[in-house]
């Protein structure tokens, strides 16, 4: 999969690779060959290298898997079966485990991969991998609290989380800054044509011009937005004081801001005194 002919070599830095372990490399393809990261490949900013642990099985009928100690329902992966696709990798700055049991995956370590060259996914199938391959990992990540069949959705996830990060992936650097997760803050809504759709309007100050009116409008947005839907976010968003007062007139009570650790509300303008020109006096006074 690392070998595209399309590629054109990355001027300023080499590649951010992603090498994926798997027994289904072709549930993987797609998003490696398609839509940005697609584009991202064959401009030489990101690869994708799909490994397949059947090829590393030591035995003609590619078996990778074997019956638990112990007994019990399903198959294990061998750990041998994991060493072996690991020697036959470039050295990787990390080596992930997707795992019930891992780190949480977030937006902030999004970022943090995104600043690696060579990342290293391990994709288990059945009942996982034998619990001595945790030793031959750097991390162990979690997607959320529920069972799929199989690493490979979450390696897509993990993909386009961190792929749209590297320098270069998306046309416009800052737009990820914006984006639900990397202020702190759910996303404000977006909004293009038609300005009128069966009954509801894009808002005025949208359409308006004022750039400054925008910009406010959509933190107010975002603010409102994750009062009513992730309250959980404000916890760890970096608040302002022209935050603190949006919320204060959303319904946030004193003790919810003291909780998210909000700065105080903007002391009140103070308003300037208009000076009494002096009286001219009258010419019939002289």
């Amino acid at each position: 999969m690392s070998e595209n002919p399309q590629t054109v070599p990355h001027q300023d830095a080499a590649p951010l690779t992603f090498s994926f372990l798997t027994l289904f490399p072709e549930l993987l393809a797609p998003f490696a060959d398609e839509a940005i990261v697609g584009k991202a490949r064959g401009r030489g900013l990101v690869d994708v290298n799909l490994v397949n642990l059947r090829d590393f099985a030591g035995n003609r009928h590619q078996k990778v898997d074997d019956t638990p100690y112990g007994g019990g329902a399903g198959m294990v992966i061998r750990v041998d079966v994991a060493e072996r696709a690991l020697a036959s990798l470039p050295a990787a700055d990390e080596v992930i485990l997707f795992s019930p049991a891992g780190e949480r995956f977030t937006q902030a370590v999004a970022e943090d991969l995104a600043t690696r060259r060579h990342l290293v996914f391990l994709c288990g199938r059945y009942e996982g991998f034998d619990a001595r391959t945790e030793g031959l990992v750097t991390r162990e990540l979690s997607i959320g609290d529920f069972v799929m069949m199989g690493g490979e959705a979450a390696a897509a996830c993990v993909l386009e989380a961190v792929a749209r990060l590297v320098p270069g992936v998306i046309g416009d650097p800052q737009s990820h800054q914006a984006d639900s997760f990397s202020s702190g803050l759910l996303d404000y809504p977006e909004f293009t044509r038609p300005p009128e759709w069966q009954g509801h309007s894009v808002p005025d100050v949208l359409r308006g011009g004022n750039h400054g009116a925008v910009a406010t409008w959509r933190r107010e947005q975002a603010l409102a937005r994750t009062l009513a839907r992730r309250p959980d976010l404000l916890r760890s968003a970096p608040l302002t004081p022209a935050d603190t007062a949006t919320l204060s007139s959303l319904g946030a009570t004193p003790e919810q801001l003291s909780d998210w650790g909000a700065p105080p509300d903007p002391p009140p303008r103070r308003q300037k005194r208009r000076r009494t020109p002096p009286s001219v006096p009258d010419a019939s006074d002289t």
